[in-house]
């Protein structure tokens, strides 16, 4: 999904403009606006449970000392909102910045993060003395079930960052070549992802041996720390949420509140920069009341589940189209007219090729997603809801690619090109540098940029 970017330094919601049409890009850009507020919100509660534990550090008796002037029917409390809040106002000036000009705050979060992450580890594995036996005991669960359970936590997994998958090129426009947003991403999200989550779940199978049961949250496993009341007990929870309240800040610039940015600027182009719409995602994120999203696990991956479904039908439609219909030719120049001459016109801006696509991998899943939140569906319906994310991405991308057979679309190629349009391809030559009007040199390959 990433690869457009890389290729011709261009945004999601360019790219999607080549298989949506310039007006009909604004849905998929609605999606992933939506996706980005919901998960600041989200992600800037977790950051106030990590400054819950920092204050609960210095003062144990703060909650039980701020009174609670928030109703039972609120799903929260005074002392939890005021430090979601007070993480949500720290976060504010951060949005100032261009994120290149934040590149010191994600150094330091990379080297101090992990390091936090695995003394985490090491000192919860240290408390409960290791993991014991059972943990290398068979599975009690065995054959299709174990599948099954299985290929849910994988698209778990996805659907956690379904949403970063689709607007890849939000960032890899950056590359400063292809290959470049093709190994890192290759190589940190399989290994970033799988050390993370096997943290996650060291610690939540020691917190079983420490407390009975396991616990699913490792920021509740902290706050069980404190509980000793030992003053280096507490000043491990307290750097330890410290370095995790900066992890949550990143992650909400990098991934979110910059995302929303990008995005709604060509929604409101006029109206809105990047700045102002990370600031929009902001106030969005703390409208919504992400803890009752966060109220269980099962609340958030159900959430997370059912609204990849319309994600994977966008990122199938956008993959098809730049892979197979056009062989990776974009006329770029099009991309960013509303002429009606444009290539990516279509149909008064809009192209029902790709909305057909988009609506046929929705409808694939759309009965196993009535079944996941309580209703009664077929057996087969379910199977395919449980791969969901495969499901639509696959049907949108299958879907496009007959459509477009049949009633073709301006602007392809007979064969791989990926060249800029304002370059005739015929007259350069393979491994010629050749000068645009005064700007840099830069070395073209017919094929490749």
């Amino acid at each position: 999904m990433g690869r457009p970017g890389a290729v011709y330094h261009i945004s999601f919601p360019v790219v999607s403009r080549a298989s949506f049409g310039v007006w009909g890009s604004f849905w998929p850009v609605i999606n992933r606006v939506v996706m980005a507020c919901i998960w600041y919100g989200v992600q800037s509660w977790i950051g106030g449970e990590c400054v819950a534990l920092m204050i609960l550090a210095i003062w144990p008796n703060a909650r039980t000392n701020v009174k609670n002037t928030m109703s039972l029917s609120s799903g929260t409390n005074t002392f939890d909102y005021m430090c979601f809040f007070l993480f949500w106002v720290g976060s504010l000036p951060a949005m100032w910045f261009p994120i290149h000009q934040l590149r010191y705050l994600f150094a330091v979060k990379s080297f101090c993060v992990p390091v936090a992450g695995i003394a985490f580890l090491a000192w919860t594995l240290s408390k409960a003395h290791g993991v014991g036996e059972s943990l290398h005991s068979p599975s009690t669960i065995t054959g299709s079930e174990f599948s099954w359970i299985w290929i849910a936590s994988m698209m778990s997994c996805i659907s956690n960052f379904a949403a970063l998958i689709l607007n890849n090129p939000d960032f890899t426009r950056f590359a400063d070549k292809p290959k470049s947003a093709v190994y890192s991403q290759m190589l940190t999200i399989p290994i970033g992802f799988g050390i993370t989550s096997l943290i996650g779940v060291l610690v939540s199978y020691a917190s079983g041996i420490l407390y009975e049961k396991p616990i699913w949250n490792p920021l509740l496993v902290l706050g069980k720390f404190l509980e000793s009341n030992a003053s280096r007990d507490r000043a491990g929870v307290f750097f330890i949420a410290a370095i995790f309240t900066l992890a949550q800040l990143g992650t909400n610039i990098a991934a979110n509140s910059a995302s929303a940015g990008t995005d709604l600027t060509a929604l409101f182009p006029r109206f809105i920069n990047i700045r102002r719409g990370s600031f929009i995602c902001c106030a969005v994120g703390l409208a919504m009341c992400p803890w009752n999203l966060l109220s269980s696990s099962n609340n958030f991956t159900t959430y997370l589940s059912s609204y990849s479904v319309f994600l994977s039908s966008i990122a199938g439609v956008i993959a098809s189209d730049y892979y197979v219909v056009r062989n990776g030719m974009f006329q770029v120049n099009d991309l960013y007219s509303v002429s009606k001459s444009s290539h990516y016109w279509y149909t008064f801006g809009f192209s029902w090729k790709a909305y057909a696509s988009y609506i046929a991998g929705i409808l694939i899943n759309v009965v196993g997603f009535a079944g996941s939140v309580g209703n009664k569906v077929p057996m087969g319906a379910e199977y395919l809801f449980r791969i969901n994310y495969f499901c639509g991405f696959i049907v949108a991308f299958v879907v496009y690619y007959l459509i477009c057979l049949f009633f073709p679309v301006p602007a392809t190629s007979d064969k791989w090109l990926e060249i800029d349009d304002y370059i005739d391809a015929t007259e350069v030559d393979e491994s010629k540098s050749i000068n645009m009007d005064g700007k840099d040199k830069v070395e073209y390959t017919i094929g490749s940029v």
